[in-house]
């Protein structure tokens, strides 16, 4: 089970001990009890419940309680038998408005048809204290009502503010000015009429945003359907600050309301074609609006969601497999934040991601033991706040979450690369918050690197590190921000199908707003000016890195502004990585400069972190490598993950942390037969370093298998690095290759110089050999005239070429 609930609010265990503790007057009618229970009829942006329950003597009694200390409180109570539709209460709880009910007792309908009266009736109640009731409506069809609500941290409005929603299609809302009489008893000032404004004519559907003060409603035109969504603020001013032209058919859907408390008769009498529309929003600035409608085809079930923030939208058709289970009405949407939630009893569980809903592999789509969501198994789910679910049928509220566990579970058992993706995403960018998870994470990466065809799981777990952590520190370029090293996906999933459409952008009619609008500004921007040609690209990285090496190699660094800060921003990161805690750090990285490592430095501590659990996971000892030992089974395997790990990093154009090539390297000479060894060098696989050459020379004695490792990696080497080499090494092949080496450079310097020749002796012993005395002489006088290449280095010379020749030259003749 993906998905983890936690009882927030349940009636039997939160109300009803509370209700039996208060005597006869309010507890529950012994008669008919298990209809008489408790049930919530709204739930306000501070988290309190409102409920009603039949009292004693059929009694209406209505309740609130507060999850964050588990109280209950009786708000009013009505002597009749009486149908509580709507209910809401203002943030001073001073009144309990507008009670909307219809009469339902056998005396009212009796008196009905002597005397025609009003079926719905809204009231205003005075509760601080119980005192004047006041008639707000009076008429034949049902009203909602909703109070606004002020942002955290207010002070006491002077004015309650309330909305009020007709299905005669119209919204109002009031102000109804309170004053205080006799130091504590509060009332309502206006005498006549309250004063309202008109907040929408002839809408087909509404949903309220209690959190965000926002209400959405959409209104037929003659082509297509307006979704308009009109903000209220704190001073009791609201805008109409968003439209969007939509291109669902609602067609014969009836009046919706959503989120304007729970009406149970209503959904008992729901028609089998209700339209299912709910808009949700994140803090990121996502913005869809989810819609289903009762299936054309038995045993399929298809399902929209627009996002109105990237400019598509994508419908969905699943074909349903179990015949066993009872027919529900309709899926249930749930707002999980950065994703949306597609739910259907006893079939599927849909997570859809919003924040990057482009590629269908960053979806979940769960069927069976994983679909299942504990105690939710009907329908009437409703999700009136983030992570909230509501299950009406019930009564029951529960907070709703990834479980991390079952999600690991999720990516060890998957077989599909498009779950395993949609996984790996979930758990890295939303659900990651332990470092436990991050080393599952990287466990499950070492052991499945072969079985990953269409992506590369090391290049998806830095992309993915990358970008939860720079999110927040840059959060308007977070659009710009690579999150996956995949360009497109071509998969299918088993089970569903996606059609995907274009669609029009909202428009927003008020600028330079804060929060979630600002960043929905951003996201549409994005779409009309960056996307996609403005999304990052390492082509250009890589022509520039190209570039630096170019430079590197020809010795010509620059030193620009831009190397510069190149320079102090891998200070700053080498600096970071050396305040390793030297106890826990168990890869035994050596501490080397690597300039062209210094040139594009970073990701260095998430690397090391990867080899940390790699090393951790193989038990693998934290001394420096010794190179004359064979490597065990454990270590072939961390050659393996670091090989990896470098196909990865080249593949991304990113740098390594300082010492990592030299440890592949070493892990190479030891695992590796000298043939494999040494292709994997030629082919680039492993990079020579200084400190790995000086290693290898220290470490291995002059044995003839030695000497031959030797030779080729001596032959192998980097120019530069060679040079200083070669110094170390005591061996009279090494000293005849300085010989010759110095002999070339000498000569090259010599061509481009007009010379006379050398007359003076420089030998230390005289030999009768003409062509060895001509060549040293010409040496001679091209070392006075300061063209030396080895002029830093010790005992290379004339001399030592004369020396290097004449030793060389015994050795062939066998003397």
């Amino acid at each position: 089970m993906l998905l983890q609930l936690s009882a927030e609010f349940d009636p039997q265990s939160d109300v009803v001990p509370w209700l039996l503790a208060q005597g006869p007057a309010a507890a529950l009618d012994t008669f008919e009890k298990s209809a008489a229970n408790p049930y919530i009829v709204n739930v306000e942006r501070n988290g309190k419940i409102i409920y009603t329950w039949k009292g004693s003597g059929r009694n209406t009694c209505i309740g609130l309680y507060d999850p964050l200390n588990k109280q209950n409180e009786h708000l009013y109570t009505f002597e009749k038998d009486l149908h509580i539709i709507s209910c809401s209460i203002n943030n001073e709880k001073t009144l309990l408005v507008a009670v909307s009910f219809l009469q339902s007792t056998k005396e009212e309908r009796v008196n009905q048809l002597l005397q025609p009266v009003s079926k719905c009736l809204t009231l205003v109640i005075e509760i601080h204290p119980v005192n004047n009731v006041r008639v707000l409506k009076a008429v034949d069809t049902c009203i909602r009502v909703q109070f606004l609500y002020p942002v955290a941290n207010r002070n006491p409005f002077p004015e309650s503010h309330l909305l009020l929603i007709s299905e005669d299609k119209y919204i109002e809302q009031f102000h109804i000015h309170v004053v205080t009489e006799d130091h504590h008893k509060v009332v309502i000032q206006n005498s006549g009429q309250l004063p309202r404004d008109r907040v929408a004519d002839d809408f087909i559907w509404a949903q309220w945003d209690m959190t965000e003060q926002r209400l959405f409603y959409i209104v037929p035109k003659e082509s297509r359907n307006i979704l308009k969504c009109v903000q209220f603020y704190p001073d009791e001013n609201f805008n109409l600050i968003l439209e969007a032209s939509l291109d669902i058919s609602l067609r014969d859907t009836g009046l919706k309301f959503v989120n304007f408390g729970y009406d149970y008769s209503q959904d008992q009498e729901m028609e089998p074609r209700s339209l299912n529309l709910q808009v949700f929003t994140s803090k990121t600035g996502s913005f869809c609006l989810c819609c289903s409608q009762a299936p054309d085809i038995p045993m399929e079930v298809t399902y929209s969601v627009s996002f109105l923030h990237k400019g598509y939208s994508k419908t969905f058709t699943v074909a349903l497999q179990r015949t066993d289970y009872p027919q529900v009405k309709e899926v249930a949407f749930l707002n999980l934040d950065y994703y949306v939630a597609v739910y259907l009893p006893g079939h599927f569980l849909h997570l859809l991601n919003t924040q990057h809903p482009d590629l269908m592999c960053y979806n979940l789509f769960l069927t069976g033991e994983d679909a299942r969501i504990n105690v939710l198994h009907k329908s009437s789910i409703q999700s009136p706040f983030k992570s909230v679910v509501w299950d009406c049928c019930s009564g029951r509220m529960f907070t709703v979450r990834i479980n991390e566990c079952s999600l690991m579970q999720f990516l060890c058992n998957s077989k599909l690369d498009s779950d395993r993706l949609a996984a790996l995403h979930c758990a890295l960018l939303h659900v990651r918050n332990t470092t436990d998870l991050e080393m599952q994470i990287i466990q499950w990466i070492s052991e499945n690197l072969s079985t990953c065809y269409t992506f590369d799981p090391f290049q998806e777990f830095i992309i993915a590190s990358l970008y939860w952590t720079m999110c927040p520190e840059t959060s308007k370029l977070d659009k710009l921000l690579p999150y996956t090293s995949l360009l497109y996906w071509n998969g299918i999933i088993p089970g569903i199908t996606c059609i995907t459409d274009i669609i029009s952008l909202p428009e927003l009619k008020v600028h330079n707003c804060k929060g979630f609008w600002e960043k929905l500004t951003l996201n549409l921007e994005c779409v009309k000016y960056a996307e996609p040609h403005l999304h990052y690209n390492n082509n250009v990285l890589r022509r520039e890195w190209y570039k630096l090496l170019s430079d590197e190699k020809a010795e010509e660094r620059r030193t620009t502004t831009y190397l510069r800060n190149i320079f102090e921003n891998a200070k700053k990161v080498l600096s970071n990585l050396a305040a390793w805690n030297l106890e826990e750090r168990l890869v035994p990285l050596f501490q080397e400069e690597d300039y062209q490592q210094r040139l594009l430095i970073g990701l260095l501590d998430l690397i090391c972190r990867i080899m940390e659990a790699v090393w951790r996971k193989y038990s693998l000892q934290s001394c420096v490598l010794c190179l004359d030992e064979r490597g065990s089974v454990a270590e072939f395997s961390a050659f393996h993950i670091m090989s990896r790990i470098l196909e990865a990093a080249n593949g991304m154009c990113m740098p390594l942390p300082p010492g990592f090539h030299t440890l592949h390297t070493g892990l190479g000479v030891r695992c590796l037969p000298l043939h494999t060894l040494l292709h994997y060098i030629d082919n680039g696989v492993l990079q020579l370093t200084e400190t790995c050459a000086i290693k290898l020379l220290k470490d291995l004695d002059n044995t003839e298998k030695n000497e031959k490792l030797k030779f080729s990696i001596f032959t192998r080497l980097p120019e530069a690095i060679g040079h200083k080499v070669s110094q170390l090494w005591n061996h009279p092949v090494n000293s005849n290759f300085i010989a010759r080496n110095s002999v070339k450079l000498l000569l090259d310097k010599l061509r481009n110089r007009q010379h006379n020749r050398p007359v003076v002796d420089r030998l230390s012993v005289h030999v009768e050999f003409l062509p060895l005395n001509y060549l040293v002489d010409m040496l001679a006088e091209v070392e006075d005239q300061g063209l030396n290449p080895f002029e830093e280095e010790d005992n290379v010379n004339a001399k030592f070429v004369e020396e290097t020749a004449l030793k060389h030259t015994m050795m062939l003749l066998g003397l």
